[in-house]
């Protein structure tokens, strides 16, 4: 468990809060238990680190403690690292409402909103 936060913030590497802001979209099952987060991270900081080898998952972080997804992936344009993809996934209706509760937290602290495309 990490320390409390006042605001909600995404890490590549611990301790380094990552300042570019994703585009996310949510997937959910037809009965809603289960689904997935996409994030995209177009010329994110963790990018221009030397050390961008050494990313070995996300870190979703906020008053509550912390989510982790070891699913994250570069993007490649003509053989430079150009965006991070990551993906968050929940296989229960509390395990959401937890990324839901943290995604609200993350859109007010950085000026986002939501929209449902339903």
């Amino acid at each position: 468990m990490t320390k409390a936060n006042s605001t909600a913030t995404i890490q590549f590497f611990r301790g380094v809060d990552e300042i570019s802001v994703p585009e996310i979209r949510l997937t959910r099952s037809r009965d809603g238990k289960t689904g997935q987060a996409f994030f995209i991270f177009e010329s994110p900081e963790a990018l221009s680190k030397e050390s961008m080898t050494d990313i070995k998952g996300m870190l979703l972080i906020d008053e509550e403690g912390e989510l982790v997804t070891r699913d994250v992936n570069a993007r490649f344009v003509n053989g430079e690292p150009s965006a991070l993809e990551a993906t968050y996934s929940w296989k229960s209706e509390s395990d959401f409402e937890r990324f839901m509760r943290f995604a609200k937290r993350y859109a007010k602290s950085h000026g986002m909103g939501y929209t449902d495309k339903s």
